[in-house]
């Protein structure tokens, strides 16, 4: 999926490369989902050292070991959340290059792994930590559409490099087939 638009109306008839990435992380959209997302890492911080700490405490057996490890899972997935859009924003303040931000950016793992909730066990978990499961899944979800729509579109010339054109091919084939019967 490219995050290139060519825009027809440009000045002087001729087209203008319009970036998904650049206006999406210069919107006010962005700043909506940046601030969504440091609450969401600093209402978790709260819950883990405070209330979830306490429920922790009171689970028996396998639900204490779920507890920790969903915990962690969830601490881990929220850290790669915000170091995206951290990226994003220093990338946005000009504090990083664009080049400097797909190297760090290459380091954040923006992978979900399996949904808990149909873990056996999963609904004895806390309410309050399986909402801010719940929730860090429906941000990491938007987030990581963003990211597929915002990266790098491969350069023209990279783009027949990298792999053939199968319907050229094709059409190549059909050529030099159908060429062999005229002559």
């Amino acid at each position: 999926m490219s995050n290139v638009f060519s825009v027809e109306s440009a000045p002087l008839g001729g087209a203008t490369t319009v970036s998904f990435g650049e206006r999406f992380q210069s919107s006010e959209h962005f700043d909506n989902i940046f601030r969504e997302g440091m609450a969401l890492v600093e209402r978790t911080a709260s819950y883990l050292d405070g209330p979830g700490r306490k429920e922790a405490k009171s689970l028996q057996g396998g639900a204490g070991v779920l507890y920790a490890t969903e915990s962690m899972r969830l601490t881990t997935r929220l850290l790669d959340l915000a170091s995206w859009l951290l990226i994003r924003r220093a990338l946005r303040e000009g504090e990083i290059t664009d080049d400097e931000a797909q190297k760090k950016r290459r380091r954040v793992k923006l992978q979900a792994f399996g949904r808990p909730s149909h873990v056996k066990g999963y609904s004895d978990l806390p309410q309050g930590l399986r909402g801010l499961i719940e929730e860090s899944f429906a941000l990491h979800d938007r987030i990581s559409q963003l990211d597929r729509a915002m990266m790098k579109a491969p350069e023209p010339d990279t783009i027949s490099k990298q792999a053939p054109n199968p319907v050229a091919q094709q059409v190549g084939l059909l050529e030099r087939a159908f060429a062999s019967k005229v002559s």
